[in-house]
């Protein structure tokens, strides 16, 4: 049976050495092919390596969210201004707009809902279906730690291998129970258990210690998750702070459609990830944005 890590010796995370990725701009992919390259490339903006995307598919666990109960009145008009959309197949057959040239990242997973256990998950789409929607690429929930853990672990691989087939990115979804302490110590094992076994990106919650490490020791980018709605300053500062800490971007949700002014802060959330503005400024975007957007309508 395999020894756990019961090394004494310091672990070296060298957060501040950046990895060398030779034949593509994105950490980890000089070795794709051309297609999954692509695909990778219409995510994340070549020129800055980062993505902001927009996370919308709660509904396929918790039905209606606040915020989603109409989302073709209150999501696509947010599509603009997102690098790329995650979200569900059925979403975006019915309310995303066949003429929209955004992304499309469709959520690949699913089965219980919030009144059954999480983590009991299945593969809930076929591969070929993301390809008949011209998808960017697909994620997938990965519990670590959870009662169903290898179940979620072993969805992944065959997702991912059926993305290889067809050049098709997967992004492996950190998902964290109650029970579960949320720690850098805790995503640094499940980050690196989904590059290991193959994801070509890792969607994880933000942690205000050692977060660096988290990136650091995930050999594929990190974009980060935004988690539980927080006051806009907040949720501005987490987000410049994770991307300055090795995330190559963002995938929030909460954190933009239950606010006051959705288009605002997607825009200065935009401005956090691809321009490093600082968060009060990046408030005061917000601010100046949601008034200007206020006037108009009146």
């Amino acid at each position: 049976m395999p020894e756990a890590d019961a090394s004494s010796k310091e672990k070296q995370y060298h957060a501040d050495v950046p990895q060398q990725t030779p034949g593509f701009f994105l950490k980890g992919a000089g070795s794709y092919d051309w297609g999954m390259k692509n695909r990778l490339a219409r995510v994340f903006n070549p020129e800055t390596g980062r993505a902001v995307m927009l996370a919308v598919d709660h509904g396929y666990f918790q039905g209606p969210t606040t915020g989603l109960e109409r989302i073709d009145l209150s999501i696509v008009p947010l599509v603009p201004y997102c690098d790329a959309l995650f979200c569900t197949r059925g979403v975006l057959r019915t309310m995303v707009p066949p003429s929209s040239q955004k992304p499309m990242v469709l959520r690949a997973s699913g089965g219980p809902s919030i009144l059954k256990e999480l983590s009991n998950e299945e593969i809930a789409m076929d591969m070929e279906d993301a390809v008949r929607l011209n998808a960017a690429g697909v994620g997938i929930q990965v519990f670590i730690g959870g009662e169903f853990e290898t179940r979620s672990v072993h969805n992944m691989t065959r997702l991912v291998d059926a993305g290889y087939r067809i050049g098709m990115p997967v992004m492996g979804v950190t998902a964290v129970g109650k029970e579960m302490v949320r720690d850098a110590k805790y995503f640094r094992l499940a980050c690196r258990i989904c590059a290991e076994l193959g994801a070509q990106y890792v969607k994880t919650y933000y942690v205000a210690e050692e977060f660096e490490t988290v990136t650091a020791s995930c050999p594929v980018p990190i974009v980060m998750a935004g988690g539980k709605k927080l006051p806009e300053l907040e949720a501005l500062t987490m987000a410049y702070n994770a991307v300055q800490q090795g995330a190559a971007g963002v995938d929030m949700g909460r954190n933009i459609f239950q606010t006051d002014a959705p288009v605002a802060m997607i825009q200065a959330v935009n401005a956090v990830v691809h321009k490093n503005l600082k968060p009060a400024k990046a408030l005061e975007m917000y601010n100046t944005l949601k008034a200007q957007m206020r006037k108009e309508r009146k």
